[in-house]
Parts: C-alpha cells; sequence; structure tokens
C-alpha cells in the first residue's frame, strides 16, 4: 500500500519539538518507524520562511540548516507558505471594574502551510498517487479534505499526531491515529554532520 506523507512543519514542531533535543529530525526514519508496515512514497513537508527576532537572530541560520537536512532524502519535498507581520491593537487583562486598556503589538502569522497541504493531499488523491494519505498534524482545519479524500475518493486517512490529545473533529474521519511520542523522536535523528553537493554541515549548536 503505497503511503503518503503530509507534514505540517509548524504543528510537528509546536507540539512535539520544540524545546526538546529533538530539533533535528528525520521525518523520513520517523515515518518507517511508526509505519512499519507501509510502503512510503513521497513526503511533503510544508513550512514558511522564518524571519530574524531580536531576542534570537540565528533563527532563520538554523532553519536554513534543517531545509538543508530535508534536502538530502530524495523521498521528501519541500512546500514553503510565508509569514505576515503587521502591528495590531490588543486588548490588556484588567481587573474588574477598572477601565479596559489596550497596547499595540506586533503580530506574526504564518500562512498558506494548511491550504498548501490540503491542497496537494487533494491533488495527490485525485491523480491517484497513493493507496493511505497519513497527516502529520493535529489541525482541524483540514478535516475537509482529509473527508473529502476518504468518502469521495476511496483513499484511507490516517493522522501522525504531534499533541498530547488527538483532535476530537478529526478523529470520526479518519481510518487511524497514531501518537508521536518522545522515544521515536529521540531514534529519528539526522546523523550530527551530513553532506551535500556544497560539502558538510552540522546540527545547529543550540540543538
Amino acid at each position: 500500500m503505497i503511503t503518503n506523507i503530509y507534514i505540517d512543519g509548524f504543528n510537528l514542531y509546536y507540539g512535539a519539538l520544540r524545546n526538546t533535543p529533538c530539533r533535528w529530525l528525520n521525518p523520513e526514519r520517523l515515518c518507517q518507524l511508526l509505519l512499519p508496515k507501509n510502503t512510503i512514497g513521497q513526503i511533503r513537508y510544508f513550512t514558511a520562511l522564518v524571519s530574524a527576532r531580536p531576542g534570537d537572530p540565528d533563527q532563520p541560520v538554523r532553519q536554513q540548516l534543517y531545509l538543508r537536512a530535508l534536502a538530502t532524502l530524495p523521498r521528501v519535498s519541500v512546500h514553503l507558505g510565508h509569514f505576515l507581520t503587521h502591528e495590531v491593537t490588543m486588548a490588556l487583562v484588567t481587573p474588574p471594574g477598572q477601565p479596559q486598556k489596550y497596547a499595540k503589538v506586533i503580530k506574526t502569522e504564518e500562512k498558506g502551510s494548511d491550504v498548501n497541504l490540503a491542497t496537494h493531499l487533494l491533488h495527490d488523491a485525485h491523480l491517484g498517487r497513493f493507496d493511505i494519505a497519513v497527516v502529520v498534524s493535529n489541525d482541524s482545519d483540514l478535516l475537509e479534505p482529509i473527508k473529502i479524500v476518504r468518502q469521495e475518493l476511496g483513499k484511507r486517512v490516517g493522522i501522525l499526531n504531534p499533541h498530547p490529545n488527538p483532535s476530537r473533529a478529526l478523529l470520526p474521519h479518519i481510518d487511524f491515529v497514531k501518537q508521536i511520542r518522545a522515544g521515536v523522536l529521540r531514534v529519528s535523528q539526522f546523523p550530527t554532520t551530513l553532506t551535500d553537493q556544497h560539502g558538510a554541515f552540522t546540527k545547529p549548536a543550540a540543538w
């Protein structure tokens, strides 16, 4: 059964990888361990390029190293969305009976990953590129494309869930769910040093 993987990179990062020593993750190895009976076809990884922040100027450098690591895996393709940053006014927490106060904040929103994932999931299903689709996300916004792939196109869909609890909205509409736990993340890491056509590079020191 050909199985294609669709990874929401930010959902995976914030659900299972952030503030852990497992951020140098090899997604191909992860999927092989969690789906040992499946024939892995294509792995699509959806993310957006981050920008430097005052408290973390090296964030883009680390991300580029990770994208470079992903590029060493022939079955993995990276699909980029984008970030929108704008100034908004938001309410502050105030004691009861006190007048409401507001503050201007810089809001950053990642755009495109969920739409891109849904688009490729549906397109690949229409073209018959897989028997089973596995979505690495817990985002209920993906419910409608998952329902169409199962009900209209007759494909099986599973979830590899990076969050502590699976989405209740998704559960009735998928064929299976597996939790991504710390143990499998630890044994699914890239080697510290990798080599590509540009030479050798290493895991970010902060990771």
